[in-house]
């Protein structure tokens, strides 16, 4: 089977859906695979990412985070003419190019939306993109959402739940593996903190993050411990300025391999994101397979607090309550045998669910339910005439 994917941007662009998008490419086993994105320039390139063609259309502006091309009209046309897929997997939301393929996509290609998210955010636009949704929707062969919550709780996708399968995402395994001589940089960075308990967040400093309740809940924390809040972003000097604590450290961006070191480190993630614009919640698998029970906000519709189950591999409390996010800590670091058994829990989660593997086998049912559909019409037809 051959398999076009649309993808707002690809690797060397590192991104949650890119990521994803990434692992289903160069994972496809016995299917080919090609990619059709924006490039960050302005200009249109043809190139190759270990071993699959990526064409990428030059970006001429970007309106509301949407890069908009009238160069994608024809690069597009030149992918399908070229590759010549019999199946094309738009990873949604990106409206401008779902827009141009309904253009042009070809009856006989079967067509997969890979629904990371609802568009949320613009609700100023949404009515324009409407449209262009339900026109895809209606299409589409099937509907890939990332948990059961999503499914379930995405407006758009009520009337088409028939086509809906569920995909979870997935975690790059391999960079998080431990090696030898990795124990005395993990002790490295518990040394650094004083041997203290580790309460660590990464991710961008946004608003949807709920960094701002976490700076907040760690005014409530009894236990002796530190808060690592690495990654940055619009929020990042702001919270500097109002948090006045000395036990909260902002080490800004980690590497791959700092990542890992402070995740082993950590005796708790906090991953305190507050609306579906978190839709899954890749760094919280991360976390989890390094031995580290996690801290969440209830979220209704995302897919969070399906990775991360209450009680189980991690604790979960109210959405924005600074109070019990703040006793859920203490719980955690006053209980070292609770904490433990939820960390192995969560590690068994994730490697249970959540590797590419995983998503891989999957996403592979999805393609070969295509398949017989496929044959099962060329019967049809044939019974027909």
């Amino acid at each position: 089977m051959r398999i076009l994917h649309i993808s707002k941007y690809y690797f060397p662009y590192i991104g949650g859906v890119e990521n994803i998008c990434k692992y289903l490419v160069e994972n496809a086993g016995c299917h080919e695979t090609a990619v059709v994105c924006f490039n960050e320039k302005c200009a249109n390139v043809v190139d190759t990412v270990n071993g699959h063609c990526v064409y990428r259309v030059a970006t001429w502006v970007n309106v509301a985070r949407q890069a908009l091309s009238l160069s994608y009209f024809g690069v597009l046309k030149r992918a399908i003419r070229e590759f010549k897929p019999d199946v094309i997997q738009v990873h949604w939301a990106n409206p401008f190019p779902a827009a141009v393929l309904l253009t042009m996509i070809p009856d006989d290609v079967k067509l997969i939306i890979h629904w990371h998210m609802d568009i949320i955010k613009q609700k100023h636009i949404y009515p324009f993109i409407k449209p262009i949704e339900k026109a895809l929707l209606m299409r589409a062969d099937r509907v890939v959402v990332t948990s059961p919550q999503y499914r379930d709780a995405s407006i758009p996708l009520q009337p088409f739940k028939d086509k809906v399968r569920v995909v979870q995402n997935a975690m790059d395994e391999q960079l998080f593996v431990l090696n030898d001589g990795d124990d005395k940089r993990i002790d490295a960075v518990k040394k650094s903190f004083e041997y203290k308990p580790i309460v660590f967040f990464v991710g961008r400093h946004i608003q949807y993050k709920g960094l701002p309740y976490l700076i907040e809940a760690e005014r409530y924390v009894k236990s002796d411990c530190v808060f690592v809040v690495a990654g940055s972003g619009p929020l990042t000097e702001e919270l500097k300025g109002q948090c006045t604590s000395d036990r909260v450290h902002f080490v800004g961006r980690l590497n791959d391999e700092e990542l890992k070191f402070y995740h082993y480190a950590a005796s708790i993630f906090a991953f305190p994101s507050i609306s579906k614009n978190e839709a899954f919640g890749v760094a919280l698998a991360e976390a989890m397979y390094c031995y580290t029970p996690a801290v969440t906000f209830t979220i209704d519709g995302s897919g969070v607090n399906w990775v991360n189950l209450n009680r189980i591999s991690g604790l979960e409390v109210p959405n924005g309550d600074e109070r019990a996010y703040a006793e859920a800590i203490d719980k955690l670091i006053s209980n070292p045998e609770l904490r433990a058994e939820m960390a192995r829990n969560a590690h068994a989660r994730v490697k249970d669910f959540f590797l590419i593997d995983n998503m891989i086998d999957k996403m592979n049912e999805c393609y070969e339910e295509l398949d017989i559909s496929s044959i099962s019409t060329t019967i049809l037809e044939g019974v027909k005439s």
